[in-house]
């Protein structure tokens, strides 16, 4: 017990993984460096034999980023880079998702979304994308049955993640152009 953190010992952005262990998938750069600062300090501070393992651990990965730059290819992702990431492939699946779908591939879609749901490794971005597709007797879910029908819902969840985190909303009109076809204007074709 002496070795879980609580929250409130952890520097603001820091999310617990359902573990209780910080989760680097779900905590930004910043949040995570902040941590790993103020575990360094305490452990440099005191070398008390009850410093947890979490807290050395992070000194150490401190310790070896200040002796050894490390590029940002070479780390773990964190929450913004793994979800730019995401939003780019599911983006680009509803660019190359059929026309007009089939039943059967309407369905495969549909299984996807829902293991996607579970499985994506940011737990809490995981839980809130189920939630806001479940969220008022179901108006969120997938639309699946037109590339069109898809793309717009898509453009919709990820607007519905910028809204909650106080970013630009993307005008869904324009999806196509943004992630299958390119701007009309040729900027893409460079």
């Amino acid at each position: 017990m002496g070795d879980e953190k609580t929250s409130k010992d952890l520097p603001p952005g820091v999310v617990l993984d359902k573990d209780g262990k910080p989760c680097r998938l779900c905590t930004s750069a910043a949040s995570w460096r902040a941590m790993a600062k103020k575990a360094a300090s305490s452990s440099s501070s005191s070398s008390s034999a009850g410093a947890s393992a979490g807290a050395a651990a992070a000194a150490a990965a401190a310790t070896a980023s200040a002796t050894t730059p490390a590029t940002q290819a070479e780390c773990p992702p964190d929450v913004e880079q793994l979800g730019r990431s995401t939003w780019t492939f599911l983006h680009s699946l509803t660019a190359t998702y059929p026309q007009t779908a089939t039943p059967e591939q309407q369905n495969e879609m549909r299984t996807f979304l829902d293991l996607f749901s579970r499985l994506y490794p940011c737990w809490v971005c995981a839980d809130d994308f189920r939630a806001w597709m479940a969220e008022d007797n179901g108006k969120n879910r997938p639309r699946l049955a037109t590339r069109q029908e898809f793309g717009t819902w898509m453009c919709e969840a990820h607007n519905a993640v910028n809204r909650k985190l106080g970013k630009k909303e993307f005008d869904c009109r324009f999806w196509e152009e943004r992630w299958r076809t390119g701007w009309k204007d040729g900027r893409c074709d460079q």
